[in-house]
This record gives structure tokens, sequence and C-alpha cells, in this order.
């Protein structure tokens, strides 16, 4: 009878929120980004922006400035975590897409085509879903954690939760000040919604 009872009893479900941050002067350039601020309209956005801190939930932050800057706007005091620092684009940090094109577009197809590959000196794709992946790991047993980080942060989440190929790391488009919304639950992870509106 007790095995019975087991059947209807509810599972605990664990929540996932990442919070992309505001956009970025080489953001609207294209361009691999660098530790910088904000755009000044952005703050502004943010002032505009009617969120809240969910209850009980645990806040964690992205070291870099447009992270935390994008945190203390939305009235979180988050944790750092250096796991969830963006991508390391190593001597491509401030280049544009474009430029790269000329100067060295070997690499860049690489980058583009290979996620082992790492022509920038930095992070290959493979790695940082790998580091994201182990922290996502870590947040299954706590009951909401709200993450604001990097865009290529939350893609990497993305082709973890699911399990997809490595490869449509690229495919996966996720704007500036938008919300992804994991659940964990009965042993795998559900996507509720990718970059939908924070407000």
């Amino acid at each position: 009878m007790m095995g019975v009872k087991g059947l209807h009893r509810p599972m605990s479900t664990s929540r996932l929120t990442f919070i992309s941050h505001a956009a970025t002067e080489t953001q609207v350039h294209a361009a691999f980004p660098l530790d910088e601020p904000v755009l000044e309209r952005e703050i502004t956005k943010l002032r505009s922006l009617n969120w809240s801190m969910p209850a009980n939930a645990r806040a964690w932050s992205a070291p870099e400035q447009r992270a935390q800057e994008t945190s203390r706007m939305l009235g979180l005091s988050a944790i750092l975590a250096d796991e969830l620092k963006d991508c390391d684009y190593g001597r491509w940090r401030g280049r544009s897409m474009d430029a790269l094109e000329t100067e060295d577009p070997e690499g860049l197809l690489a980058w583009l085509s290979d996620p082992s590959a790492a022509p920038h000196d930095g992070e290959s794709v493979e790695r940082l879903i790998g580091r994201v992946g182990s922290w996502i790991d870590e947040q299954r047993t706590v009951k909401h954690t709200v993450a604001v980080t990097h865009q290529s942060i939350i893609r990497a989440a993305i082709v973890h939760t699911l399990q997809i190929p490595v490869h449509t790391f690229w495919r996966i488009d996720v704007a500036p000040l938008t919300v992804t919304d994991l659940r964990f639950s009965r042993a795998v992870w559900t996507v509720r919604c990718v970059g939908c509106p924070l407000d």
C-alpha cells in the first residue's frame, strides 16, 4: 500500500532562470565582447522594467561589469560565480565579425564550424558547455536559482540541459534582457521559455 501511495507523491521540481545582461557597445557592432558597461539607454530601460526577484530564489551573477550592472539595476543581491563568466574569446576580444572575416577567415570558419576549435587562443565551445554544464548540475537540488549572465552561457545551458548536438550552439538566439527558464524534475531538464521578455 505504501508503494501505491508513493506513486502519487508530488515530485520536487527545481527551477533555473537565466537573465541575459543588458546590451553593450560591442554587441551593437557585432563584436566579441570586452569587459564593458551596459549602454546608457539600457540603464533607462532597466529602470522602467516591472520585474521583481521571485520569492525565496537564490541569485547569481557573472563577474563581468555588464552582468553586475544588470543585476544591481534589477535589485538583486547576487553572488558572483566564475562559472557564469562569458566565453574566453582570447585575442578576438573587441574585434568585429566583419574584421575577422578579412583578418582571420580560416580561424573564424573553424570557430563557427568546429566546437572543439579555439583559434583565438581562448575557450572552445565544447569547453564552455562543459563548464556551464557542471554549474547547472549543482543547481538541481536548489528550489529556484536566478542567474544574470551572458548569451553564450545561456546558449551553452540549453545545449547541455537538452542534450542536443553541440553544433546547435550557434543556432540559438538569445537577446539582451530576456529570460530563459528551465525546470528539473524526474531526472530531466525541460525548457519552459527561451528569450522571453523580461517585463
